[in-house]
């Protein structure tokens, strides 16, 4: 059996099929799974992405949570968000074939206990990898599970556009591309529902190669060749999509990457027009344009630490209306407390119809006041040396010093935050100044100290 304990992440289960975890191993991880969940529930949710791997796992999973008396609600090949609409619809727990944005080699588990709530790192995850390490597994039943099929596209749809009065959208051109991801399908669909909309389709096509380029629009050599594209088409903005459909990236008329702050400060104007005085969360490392527009709007506006379980847990707590993080993810009150790429979009769309701005328009007023560096990753051996040192050479001449997720420094002029991936060996920074000039020096600078 193969089953490197590093698959094991903060959010989900993530490695290489057949080298960091095989066939074997996926028949242990559905059964642990099954255990942790406990008695309660005697049915679940499954579903896939487009991965070639999928499939054999899938029938794997079929295999042996029917094997231990537990039914399947199967929802087939569909975006993370798709699921997420499953689960809640239903109110069951579920788990999904997917890793996410990374290489095809990659392949995974995102597992739900009950929407808002998924598996986590230091919770649920941890137990499934000790019960697997020691191998205290449930045995197989005599009476076995039911599998039940559910095409629930048209469901979903019609969630989504229910979210947004789909007949006040405005006309626009827009050049899309979801990867050879999830949200191609659903493009095709959602697309016959605002023929107001021009979609320029761009890889619609679900293929688990991923022939084109990679599934993470955060890197610029998988989004370079949609801004080319919208400035040729000269469409009204571009659109992007991470493979599994989770997250959601915008690109304006100028052929220029929308941060993930920035549309985060665009969805928030929305928001609180649509829920005077609400409660928005953000990300720590996000822009000052976040809070500044939050509160200036009479909003109350709340950061938290990175992470799709934390958020949607202060969302909970908080009845907040919406929430934005840097690397593309957007949670809504209305889609269940969770982050959909497809629900981002069709806010994006409301948002545009009913301000006076363009996309276009609110990057020339942010760029002129707000100089971010974007998040810059870096393998390091020892994260929490690295978050040390950074503390002793900033905190001490920082007007504010916040750590609740790697450390963050504000000064008058600029900010920055340094913390480790929860997914990966890295470093990430993400830093703010009020000039190119400074950004670049100030950038350079902490860069400079992680490498040392």
């Amino acid at each position: 059996m193969k089953l490197d304990p590093a698959i094991f992440k903060s959010y989900d289960i993530r490695g290489i099929y057949n080298k960091e975890f095989d066939s074997e191993s996926t028949a242990k991880i559905a059964q642990a799974f099954i255990k942790v969940l406990g008695k309660k529930y005697k049915t679940i949710i499954l579903g896939r992405d487009g991965r070639i791997s999928g499939p054999e796992i899938h029938d794997i999973l079929i295999k042996n949570i029917t094997n231990l008396g537990v039914n399947i609600i199967d929802i087939g090949m569909v975006s993370s968000d798709m699921y997420y609409f499953a689960c809640a619809t239903k109110n069951l727990p579920g788990i999904m074939i997917t890793a996410s944005h990374n290489p095809k080699e990659y392949n995974g588990f995102k597992m739900v206990k009950q929407i808002p709530y998924f598996f986590t790192g230091d919770n649920e995850i941890e137990q499934m990898k000790q019960l697997i390490l020691v191998d205290n597994l449930p045995e197989t039943t005599s009476q076995k599970g039911k599998v039940e099929k559910w095409d629930l596209m048209n469901e979903y749809i019609a969630k989504i556009l229910s979210l947004v009065d789909a007949t006040k959208i405005k006309p626009m051109k827009i050049v899309a591309d979801p990867g050879n991801g999830m949200v191609g399908p659903i493009l095709q669909k959602l697309s016959k529902k605002i023929p107001q909309i021009k979609f320029i389709p761009m890889y619609w096509e679900v293929d688990g190669t991923f022939p084109n380029h990679g599934g993470d629009p955060l890197l610029e050599e998988n989004r370079h060749e949609l801004q080319q594209r919208v400035v040729s088409e000269k469409a009204d903005l571009g659109i992007a999509f991470d493979t599994d459909g989770d997250r959601f990236f915008s690109i304006d008329s100028k052929g220029r990457f929308v941060h993930g702050d920035f549309l985060t400060a665009i969805l928030s104007t929305y928001f609180l027009q649509k829920h005077p005085k609400g409660t928005i969360i953000y990300d720590i490392r996000a822009s000052w344009v976040v809070p500044e527009t939050i509160e200036q709007l009479g909003g109350k506006a709340l950061y938290n630490r990175v992470g799709h379980s934390y958020i949607k847990a202060r969302m909970k707590q908080e009845n907040a209306v919406f929430s934005g993080e840097v690397s593309g993810h957007y949670y809504f009150k209305d889609f269940y407390l969770c982050d959909s790429g497809t629900a981002s979009l069709i806010y994006l769309l409301a948002a545009l119809s009913e301000n006076t701005k363009t996309l276009t328009d609110f990057m020339d007023d942010y760029e002129k006041k707000f100089v971010i560096s974007g998040e810059i990753n870096n393998e390091v051996q020892d994260v929490n040396a690295i978050l040390a040192k950074i503390e002793t050479k900033y905190g001490k001449n920082a007007k504010e010093v916040i750590k609740i997720d790697g450390i963050t420094c504000i000064y008058d002029n600029w900010k920055f935050n340094v913390r480790g991936s929860n997914t990966q060996p890295l470093i990430r920074l993400n830093l703010e100044a009020k000039s190119q000039t400074e950004m670049e020096q100030k950038r350079d600078e902490v860069l400079a100290v992680i490498k040392s």
